[in-house]
């Protein structure tokens, strides 16, 4: 008995420890209702008459509908990139009448092209349609919605794209209750008998973590619907937890807000768990989510105009988001950045241990896990479920990235590197960056959003794919890509080995695709298996393998009813810009002739294969001298006279691919050679075999090029008709 007691009075003294430990949100007046009424307001008026006060009380935050127009603040940008180019607005443009007509909130693009007689053309619908081009007149000019603007004296025929938004909705506070009259902080500014008013939690889950902050305590979320008319912010934590009660009944509802639900500035440790979050736009959206290709500048991002997302990171530097889930995010809904690395003075705080376990982001327009800048580290994606996104799967220019046991379909691609020189700083390319792990994740249907599943790109370096399962994929799969540009580094050191491709078409039509697609140097692929289930499927190439990359071993593959088991094809590359008969630039794309400012000299030697306009060759060719990493310049050793948009592809005097070991069964074509070819192209104790592949007659085509076969072994192509391979 004494034992008992003792037992519960300990138990009673921790339970009041512990929740001396935690602020409950409610207590600082958090409602968690989704109570909402119909409500009348007056113009210039700051009491509103509603249907039923329901649970409203005095001190809590409120939006009102309908009742407040108000425009966010106009953006405009010129020619060129548009985060990087924005224009100051001055006296330039104004904005007038908006009616609400349109929605509660409205993103308004005016575009207008650049001409000696400028005209703009307009959407309201983020791009998805255009308004025919009307003349610019210097004075107001309607769009929708009865919203007109205005553009005055600039030089509009320079080219422009102007954005703004137009809303209706009154964000306040409940200062006194009377009756059915509540009494506002602030006055409506537009007549309307039906509005409607809804709790806002975002001012009372806001004080309880500055309170909890300021109190070194831990913030409890109870069970409920908490709707956001903004982001709850977290400065400079020295450690924070917030935690829901439950992440399916503790609801963060930011679809009538704007922002993150969550914003993290700077500080050393913030812990979230146990939420699930909604905002407003799903992946049926996700085109208007995305690029909006514009004529007055280039392309605007519709996510950056319209935005919400779960949790923002900015250089907070140990984050553990766990078990929260969310979804009908317009943004990159779990997104990192903020200081490099390289760049943070003494006292900063960058981002160097971020976590995502068990959660999820389904049905949302844009990515799902994103970091943007290379200084970020050691970020982990585990265990995570993502379904139904209209961006990237995950989007990194982080480094010591680990993407691992997660669940993805419908999602667009696992993207590493973006790196260019905006995300990164001068500890690239010493340290390097976009080192990732991609393992033991499963990848279902197909990829909505980034031309493959899997990719590893500019300037992404050390980078593992691996063990990784691919269930009925109707996409591509894996690519490490060794494009360059302007702009970017070349990925390489790459392993993709262990992964099996289920690449069956469960769809009504199979489209193109292929399961391993290298043109990065320095890749190794083996021990995995690509396969079609029944039939060999045309539209599959298993394994896809592009000049002039350097150094690969393919090794240990199986590949079964694939219409092509392997492919080597040519690098091509077009003339940019001509100095003289000696020196150009390479065009943007193609990306045959790489741009390799960390090793120059890597290219000398190389000879070039002139084409005419049809891509056939002329037979001329010419061999590199140097490679200028500064101004990006080729030189050549010989004259030649070319122009810019001049073709010709690219011939490495030593290739080293060494593709052993692999073995192809049940294809239409198993091993296809159009590529130049190298002293070092070894294809060498491979098997092959025809199986079921009825309408396969040569096991190994050799277009053109110096490839050497040994010691292969090619069965069931024996029939008089049929050729083990072809020469040109």
């Amino acid at each position: 008995m004494r034992l008992n007691i003792a037992f519960l009075f300990l138990t009673c003294c921790l339970a009041e420890a512990s929740a001396a430990d935690w602020i409950n949100a409610r207590d600082l007046g958090a409602s968690g209702s989704k109570f909402e009424t119909a409500a009348a307001t007056t113009d210039g008026s700051k009491q509103i008459t509603v249907a039923n006060v329901g649970d409203f009380k005095v001190g809590q935050g409120v939006m009102v509908s309908k009742c407040n127009i108000r425009y966010t603040p106009t953006q405009l940008w010129g020619t060129g990139e548009p985060y990087r180019n924005r224009k100051p607005v001055e006296n330039s443009v104004e904005v007038r009448g908006y009616d609400g007509s349109a929605g509660s909130w409205v993103i308004y693009i005016v575009d207008i092209e650049a001409s000696a007689s400028p005209a703009f053309r307009w959407t309201e619908d983020l791009g998805r349609t255009w308004h025919p081009k009307v003349p610019i007149t210097h004075d107001w000019q309607p769009l929708g919605g009865g919203v007109e603007v205005k553009l005055n004296k600039r030089d509009w025929e320079s080219g422009y794209v102007i954005a703004f938004g137009a809303r209706d909705q009154l964000v306040s506070r409940i200062e006194k209750i009377e009756g059915n009259v509540l009494t506002l902080t602030d006055a409506a500014n537009r007549t309307v008998k039906d509005a409607v008013i809804r709790h806002n939690d975002t001012f009372a889950l806001q004080a309880a973590v500055d309170q909890a902050l300021k109190e070194k305590r831990g913030v409890h979320v109870p069970v409920g619907h908490y709707r956001l008319a903004h982001s709850i912010r977290v400065r400079s934590a020295a450690a924070l937890t917030i935690e829901g009660a439950s992440a399916v009944d503790t609801l963060l509802d930011i679809s009538e807000g704007e922002g993150a639900c969550f914003t993290l500035t700077s500080g050393t440790e913030v812990n979230i768990r146990n939420f699930r979050m909604t905002g407003f736009m799903g992946f049926e959206d996700r085109d208007k989510a995305g690029y909006i290709r514009t004529r007055g500048s280039t392309y605007i991002w519709g996510f950056g105009l319209k935005h919400c997302n779960a949790i923002t990171i900015g250089g907070t530097e140990r984050v553990l988001v766990e078990n929260c889930h969310a979804s009908r995010m317009s943004g990159e809904c779990f997104v990192s950045g903020g200081p490099i690395r390289g760049t943070v003075k003494p006292g900063q705080s960058y981002s160097r241990w971020i976590t995502y376990l068990r959660c999820s982001v389904t049905d949302s327009a844009r990515n799902a896990f994103n970091d943007v800048m290379c200084g970020t580290e050691n970020t982990s994606v585990l265990q995570c479920r993502i379904v139904d996104v209209g961006g990237c799967s995950w989007e990194g220019a982080s480094r010591f990235v680990k993407f691992i046991g997660n669940y993805v379909r419908n999602g667009g691609t696992v993207a590493m590197g973006n790196l260019g020189p905006a995300n990164r700083d001068h500890t690239y390319p010493d340290l390097g960056a976009g080192q990732h792990i991609i393992a033991d994740n499963v990848f279902e249907s197909i990829t909505p959003y980034g031309g493959c599943a899997i990719r590893s790109a500019v300037g992404a370096t050390q980078v593992i794919i691996r063990d990784n399962l691919f269930v009925n994929f109707g996409s591509s799969a894996v690519e490490a890509s060794g494009a360059t540009d302007p702009l970017h580094y070349a990925s390489g050191n790459t392993i993709i080995s262990g992964n099996i491709f289920d690449m069956t078409c469960v769809g009504p039509k199979p489209v193109s695709r292929t399961a391993i697609n290298i043109s990065a140097n320095d890749t190794i692929v083996s021990g995995n298996q690509v396969y079609v289930r029944g039939a060999a499927d045309p539209s599959v190439t298993a394994i896809r393998l592009r000049e002039p990359a350097l150094n690969m071993n393919v090794h240990g593959n199986l590949v079964r009813n694939c219409g092509v088991g392997m492919v080597a094809e040519r690098g091509e590359a077009w003339v940019g810009e001509v100095m003289d008969d000696r020196t150009f630039t390479r065009s943007f794309s193609p990306p045959g002739l790489p741009q390799e400012r960390i090793r120059p000299r890597m290219c000398v030697g190389w000879r070039l294969a002139w084409l005419d306009k049809k891509s056939k060759p002329t037979g001329a060719t010419s061999v590199i001298e140097s490679f200028d990493p500064e101004t990006l310049r080729f030189k050549l050793r010989e004259p030649h006279s070319m122009k810019p948009g001049d073709r010709f592809e690219v011939i490495v005097p030593s290739a080293n691919w060494n593709l052993h070991n692999n073995t192809f069964t049940g294809c239409t074509r198993p091993v296809v050679f159009s590529g130049h070819g190298s002293d070092t192209s070894l294809f060498r104790g491979n098997l092959i075999e025809r199986g079921g592949a009825t309408n396969a007659t040569q096991a190994i085509i050799i277009v053109t090029g110096q490839f050497k076969l040994i010691g292969n072994h090619i069965a069931g192509f024996g029939e008089k008709k049929e050729s083990a391979k072809s020469a040109p």
